[in-house]
């Protein structure tokens, strides 16, 4: 036995010697791997692919939602490399794109800052749109001086459409009745189940939308290729284009192959060359603002819920914990190293318990002398404009959906459609009020009452706030309020932003209200602090991690079927259950 306990300990002991071992060697190749660079380096993209904001550390988003690039390593890559002797260019792959508007802008401001230091940027795509619109990948590639197509591709501008479907013709066939009510009519969600048709209001502010949405495309196109606005709108009412037609419109400079494109870029260059990735540049180089002034990165990203930020599985999208993220606002006032707070939104709202817990921190902060700079993604509506409203200074892409400034809820009553099942309910009942959320009874005379009070109070202190936080007055608030989604190109007119653009804006935000130099070192520290890679190679030596974390994701993805399970039956899911300020998926501009 006593044999049997000494062997057990050696093998213990080797087997951490052998785990600590291999953690020294993949720090020493990590740290010895991290400066090679090779003189004379072009930078590889691919853009095809969509990028995310944030992935929140839980194991359904590493296994789910995991692969996805994130918009800022891209941003810091070409800030970085732009200033990077050894980088002499970048080469990039465009097609349909897929990252909505507001990153797109983003990428693309990104783009043309890597071009003033006078690199070459050059993109190439198999096909811009196959099968479907190519409108936002077009607008993509307009960000390079360069755009080659391969010759089978097309260039699919045909102009946006943005299409909602209406259900109210199913719901009463299946005998279940939709009891909702907004504030005001611009609140549009729950028309999907009342109407048969977009209201006026519902169309008025989708054209809104739309218009300054392609608005934006067709600028930025007419800059990029020396065309006329005219000229580019009459591309798109006569698009699509086939390759040669592509070219003679001037839409692209050539047909080419990929290995083609390459060896024209490398001609350009003296000397060899050679073709890294650009999240393998990022790797080895560095990324910027290390050090400095510190500046805590916070982000808001999903469905904004009261709990812990995580992951979707099933509906394959955030969900913004307000816990979370109000947890790594307070760390970030309480440490004395962070002096600013960097709030990246990309939100379409959710609880207005949560938004409000969120927005609180915000005002915390700025309290604490510690000034916020909120930084807006593709949306940052309703519940996601709550939680900014108070920051000292809000930025916003001109395509980013935003304001939805209103509220909605209601229940479907379902007890024709189990009927018809051959299902019934019965019930026992406390309190005048029992039904008052049950799917088997409609409101009393005395329960819609309070819940148009609930409502209105909603409405009035979400109003309200905005006019503080934005010192605007309250009765211009209420008009451009109503639940009214605004661009971001708008919502600067209307006094609901600062200013328009993107990470570097932001940044320069910071160093102004921080009264900093122009060119002030920041120091970004991620908060909740993201797991270095240290520790998750570390967690493969624990002999139940893989396990776990495979567990883990399942626990996950069965607790997000277990409310659809619940809910067969009731065929559609309320918004009020995605919280009461909340806009509807909107359909990007594609």
């Amino acid at each position: 036995m006593k044999k049997l306990l000494i062997i057990l300990l050696v093998l213990i002991g080797l087997a951490t010697l052998l785990g600590g071992g291999l953690l020294v060697a993949f720090g020493v190749a990590t740290w010895a791997g991290r400066d090679r660079i090779a003189g004379s380096t072009i930078l590889e993209l691919d853009l095809e692919t969509p990028f995310n904001e944030y992935i929140p550390d839980s194991p359904a988003a590493e296994i789910f939602a995991g692969g996805g690039a994130k918009v800022r390593n891209l941003v810091e890559a070409l800030e970085r490399a732009a200033g990077d002797d050894r980088v002499v260019g970048l080469l990039a792959r465009v097609g349909g794109g897929g990252s909505g508007l507001a990153i797109t802008q983003e990428i693309r401001d990104a783009v043309k800052a890597f071009r003033e230091s006078g690199k070459f940027a050059v993109a190439w795509s198999e096909t811009i749109g196959e099968g479907g619109p190519g409108n936002v990948g077009y607008y993509m590639a307009t960000a390079f001086e360069e755009i080659w197509l391969q010759p089978t591709g097309d260039v699919n501008l045909s102009g946006i459409i943005y299409e909602s479907p209406f259900i109210s013709s199913m719901l009463e066939k299946l005998k279940v009745t939709p009891r909702f009510d907004q504030r005001y009519e611009y609140k549009n969600a729950m028309n999907i189940f009342t109407d048969t048709k977009m209201t006026l209001a519902h169309r008025e502010a989708m054209t809104q939308l739309m218009d300054a949405q392609f608005g934006q495309m067709v600028r930025g196109i007419a800059d990029a290729r020396n065309m006329t606005e005219d000229e580019v709108r009459g591309l798109f009412d006569h698009g699509p284009f086939l390759g040669h037609q592509a070219v003679d419109a001037g839409l692209v400079d050539g047909l080419s192959y990929r290995d083609e494109v390459r060896d024209n870029v490398t001609s350009r260059v003296d000397g060899p060359t050679k073709f890294l990735a650009w999240n393998k540049y990022l790797d080895k180089a560095g990324r910027p603002h290390t050090s400095g002034t510190g500046v805590a990165l916070v982000y808001g990203v999903g469905n904004i819920m009261r709990g812990e930020s995580g992951y979707n599985p099933v509906l394959g999208s955030m969900v913004m914990g307000s816990d979370t993220v109000a947890q790594a606002l307070r760390d970030a006032i309480d440490d004395d190293d962070i002096e600013a707070i960097l709030f990246r939104v990309d939100c379409p709202g959710g609880s207005a318990v949560a938004s409000e817990s969120v927005r609180r921190e915000i005002v915390r902060a700025r309290a604490a002398g510690k000034p916020v700079v909120v930084s807006m993604g593709n949306v940052a509506a309703s519940g996601g404009y709550w939680v900014s409203l108070n920051a000292d200074r809000i930025i916003a892409q001109p395509g980013t959906i935003t304001a939805s400034i209103g509220v909605l809820a209601g229940k479907f009553l379902t007890t024709n459609f189990w009927s018809d099942l051959g299902i019934t309910w019965d019930d026992v009942q406390s309190s005048a009020f029992s039904s008052h959320y049950s799917s088997s009874y409609d409101y009393t005379e005395s329960g819609w009452a309070a819940f148009q009070a609930w409502l209105d109070m909603i409405y009035v202190e979400f109003t309200e706030k905005v006019a503080e936080g934005r010192d605007l007055p309250i009765e211009r608030v209420r008009e451009i309020a109503k639940g009214h989604i605004w661009s971001g190109e708008d919502a600067l007119e209307l006094g609901l932003v600062d200013e328009l653009g993107g990470f570097p804006t932001a940044l320069r935000a910071v160093r102004e209200l921080l009264e900093l130099d122009a060119d002030a070192p920041l120091k970004l520290t991620l908060l909740p602090r993201e797991k270095t890679k240290f520790e998750k190679l570390a967690a493969i030596f624990d002999t139940s991690s893989d396990t776990a974390m495979a567990s883990a994701a399942a626990i996950e993805t069965m607790r997000a079927l277990q409310p659809a399970v619940r809910g067969i039956g009731r065929v559609v899911v309320p918004p009020s259950t995605r919280g009461v300020v909340h806009v509807p998926a909107l359909p990007q501009a594609q």
